[in-house]
């Protein structure tokens, strides 16, 4: 006879409203074993919501203001839309409202999540253990919602004895093909079996799963590693916050290590720069990238000639040149340079200087927006850069050496690459000394 895969659910009734104060292992161990119940054995999970754990922890507090009990529990905004925040709450789970629950509370109070949900889950397991005799796995659960889905679920917050995460990685599937990303969220698949059957509105906040004794182990791990790793987040904000978060990030860096570029990067960088606003219709804007070591070399050894005439021209100390050529190295110590350029082509011709004047200043500023962009989108890929004005000293230079046509206008060089350290912090500014109302 073929064995078929199953398993079974079921809710516990019985379990009387929960209080500050309330031992949750009697209250479920009492549950467990009325009358015309199976009871709890070996290898089964015990999925608890996590409403009563905070309330038998006393995590109902005084909260006039939701919004402020919100913020007590925010460490990160995630997305704003009108007064929906989704936020990271100080468990590192993303989630809507920090997990501050104001329903099934009394007028004035809100509830919050569990201080330690994986504690809570250990401190179940052991006095279930002890209480029943049974070597269970506990889940503390929360609802929420998932990117890209509708509606909501339950997922784990907590857990102890149980297998939250099914590495298949290095295994094969039924036509012998290795399998290289499969991590199955198994807490969070039995958290979502056990609401079929607690639900949202019928008093039943914990379930039990019987039938998958191998995801019960003594020595897993908590619910924490289903916190996906900033790094590892390619959706980490939403968009108006990835957006002011790749502007905060936008730094001079003058330390690259020697990691390759990626030029299918860069690339995406020009096509944020060429959004930039232009006078007349017109596309004011070009970028040179020097993808081979020869060509950065030829072109910066070029430009450092050029430079160490002018100063010298100008009558300054040996001592003083190499300072000030110094300065310039970074554009050397970046693997991967970018020149960006103004055209005028579409600008209108005026007679008189005042009118000719503002007519290229209006393009300078276009150009300048491009650069801006260019910048802020290779922060968005985590690409440090460096904006430097050398190459608008030495135009004839820059062309020549590059091969540019002669209205090609070399508005600085930009150094890219991995940054080497993490920025200093950088001081807030007082927005308002920047700012004049008329």
């Amino acid at each position: 006879m073929t064995t078929v895969p199953a398993y079974r659910v079921w809710a516990l009734p019985g379990i009387p409203e929960v209080r500050p104060g309330d031992d949750l292992t009697k209250l479920i161990a009492g549950a467990a074993t009325a009358e015309g119940l199976p009871g709890l054995a070996d290898g089964d999970v015990v999925v608890v919501t996590s409403k009563i754990v905070s309330k038998a922890e006393g995590r109902l507090v005084r909260a006039d203001d939701r919004e402020a009990a919100i913020d007590a529990e925010t460490v990160r905004l995630v997305a704003r839309r009108g007064t929906l925040r989704i936020v990271e709450n100080r468990l590192g789970l993303v989630m809507a409202a920090a997990g501050v629950d104001a329903s099934n509370t009394a007028a004035g109070t809100v509830l919050l999540l569990p201080e330690d949900p994986d504690a809570s889950a250990r401190a179940l397991r052991a006095g279930l253990k002890e209480t029943l005799g049974v070597d269970v796995g506990v889940l503390i659960t929360d609802t929420s919602g998932r990117p890209w889905r509708a509606g909501l679920t339950d997922m784990a917050i907590g857990a102890a004895g149980v297998r939250v995460l099914d590495d298949l990685r290095g295994e094969v599937d039924a036509q012998g093909n290795p399998l290289v990303a499969t991590v199955v969220a198994t807490a969070d698949e039995l958290a979502a079996a056990g609401d079929l059957v607690k639900g949202k509105s019928g008093g039943l906040p914990v379930a039990v799963v019987r039938g998958l004794p191998h995801v019960v182990a003594q020595e897993a791990g908590g619910a924490r590693e289903l916190v996906r790793p900033a790094l590892d987040d390619m959706f980490r904000l939403g968009t108006s916050e990835a957006v002011r978060e790749a502007v905060a990030i936008r730094r001079t860096v003058r330390e690259f290590t020697d990691d390759p570029v990626d030029p299918g990067a860069v690339r995406r960088a020009v096509a944020a720069a060429l959004t930039a606003p232009a006078p007349h219709h017109t596309t004011p804007w070009r970028f040179v990238l020097l993808e081979s070591q020869e060509s950065r070399t030829r072109l910066l050894d070029a430009m450092r000639d050029a430079w160490i005439a002018d100063l010298r021209a100008d009558g300054r100390s040996e001592e003083s040149v190499a300072r000030r050529v110094r300065r310039g190295e970074v554009l050397r110590r970046a693997p991967y340079l970018a020149v960006p350029c103004l055209v005028m082509d579409g600008s209108h011709d005026y007679p008189d200087a005042r009118r000719g004047t503002a007519e290229r200043e209006m393009f300078v500023v276009s150009a300048g927006a491009a650069v801006q962009n260019f910048l802020v989108a290779l922060a968005g890929e985590r690409l440090g850069s460096a904006w430097v004005s050398s190459t608008m000293f030495c135009r004839d230079v820059v062309r020549d050496v590059l091969g540019l046509p002669g209205e090609w206008d070399p508005m600085g060089a930009v150094a890219i690459g991995r940054p080497a350290g993490e920025a200093a912090p950088r001081g807030a500014r007082p927005v308002d000394s920047f700012i004049t109302v008329r």
